[in-house]
């Protein structure tokens, strides 16, 4: 089997060195207009060749998510952005209006092209009709199942590649194509603003349900033999079926989240590289630390998608809206001197002497460690790490390298 691709997400620089760092293959970002999550941090044109510079120095791809579906008179700005973005060096741009995609054709000719799963594209006939569009890959829908995953990759041209979400939030949605986001505030998710009404905190008062920060817009709802439907989805983790993923042809692994944390995307990155590697060692075993890993970041309670299961029929589904809290990130490596045993960071949330923590180095699972000293910036013994974004040294006994990961136990 062809090893696949391990596309990560960067919604900022701090993200994308994490996604690099952490063995993803390629980045997925947006700049600061026409990509589908307008409130993330997102890169500037400068920002755009320098992200790009960066990852080509490391063998990494950069794609561009060039993927809301622009009204008439927002052509122009597009042109325009296209004109800004041609001499940086993009491998590719995600899109999912047939409009942009041949715009791109006829002002970027050599770029390559990727169908958005914002397209639906759901049969071997949506992926085909792409494809002589001039498509390289299609990020299939996410309601697929794995079974129709295979269907589709035997029916298509083999240079055509097909990139599945593994891991990561799934919208209550057909592919993304949501309304609630723009029906109840004017906030139109097709077009990046999505305010995710599916994640609010509602209460049934009688026979209508009222949104916490919204106690004049009630709106009436009704049972249905006894029942009431909720509609914010568990995350989606296919850690344990990675064979099965592998197996299916599927070119490209995509974790969603370019508005989690750079902890997250290390995580979630790592961990999947190691379920990879695993396999192509020719001699797979599952880990179940690599679960509990994916457990220490911020999620809501896990599920396999539509992968093996409807989850239209499955109740476990959209069981608990709510997240369940990462573990604390609290520092990050700046440098190691190995003569003394000390390593440099980065404060991220406070620790004090004493305390049991965890290193999280790329490759491995957390390491389970304890602080035995902590010093200033100028050497002095402290007691804790209080001050935000504070540097100080460790006494570590294993070697670390920069971009390593301290967390709380």
């Amino acid at each position: 089997m062809k090893r696949p691709e391990l596309l990560s997400p960067a919604g900022n620089f701090e993200k994308l060195r994490s996604a690099i760092l952490y063995g993803a293959d390629a980045v997925y970002l947006a700049g600061e207009i026409f990509g589908m999550r307008a409130a993330a941090d997102n890169f500037s044109v400068l920002e755009l060749s320098e992200a790009v510079k960066y990852a080509h120095e490391r063998g990494v791809k950069v794609y561009l998510t060039l993927n809301t579906m622009p009204r008439e008179y927002e052509y122009p700005l597009l042109k325009e952005y296209l004109n800004q973005l041609s001499d940086i060096g993009l491998d590719a741009m995600i899109i999912a209006d047939v409009g942009v995609l041949m715009l791109v054709k006829e002002m970027l000719p050599n770029m390559e092209i990727h169908i958005s799963t914002q397209a639906n594209a759901s049969s071997a006939a949506a992926c085909i009709a792409w494809y002589k569009l001039g498509a390289k890959r299609v990020v299939l829908a996410r309601e697929l199942t794995l079974d129709e995953i295979k269907a589709i990759r035997a029916a298509i041209p083999d240079d055509l590649e097909i990139e599945c979400f593994i891991h990561g939030s799934m919208c209550i949605s057909y592919s993304g194509r949501c309304l609630l986001s723009g029906h109840m505030v004017g906030r139109d998710a097709n077009r990046g603003m999505c305010a995710q009404p599916c994640r609010w905190n509602y209460t049934i008062r009688g026979y209508e349900i009222e949104e916490e920060k919204r106690p004049d817009c009630k709106m009436p709802i009704e049972e249905i033999n006894g029942e009431t439907f909720i509609m914010a989805s568990r995350d989606t983790c296919t850690i344990e079926h990675i064979p099965e993923l592998i197996e299916a042809g599927i070119n490209s692994f995509k974790i969603e989240g370019r508005m989690k944390s750079a902890y997250y995307t290390a995580v979630v990155t790592n961990t999947y590289k190691m379920a990879i590697d695993s396999y192509f060692s020719g001699n797979y075993a599952y880990d179940p630390n690599w679960y509990t890993e994916l457990e220490s970041v911020s999620h809501r309670d896990y599920h396999t998608g539509y992968y093996f299961t409807d989850p239209r029929a499955d109740a476990n589904t959209t069981a608990n809206n709510g997240y369940i809290r990462d573990k604390a990130f609290l520092a990050v490596a700046v440098e190691y001197d190995a003569e003394r045993g000390i390593a440099k960071f980065t404060q991220r949330n406070k620790m004090c002497l004493g305390d049991e923590i965890e290193l999280l180095s790329p490759g491995k699972i957390g390491q389970e460690m304890c602080v035995t000293a902590l010093y200033d910036e100028e050497g002095n013994p402290i007691e804790d790490t209080k001050h935000p974004y504070m540097t100080f040294y460790m006494k570590v006994d294993t070697e670390m390298r920069a971009g390593d990961i301290i967390r709380a136990k």
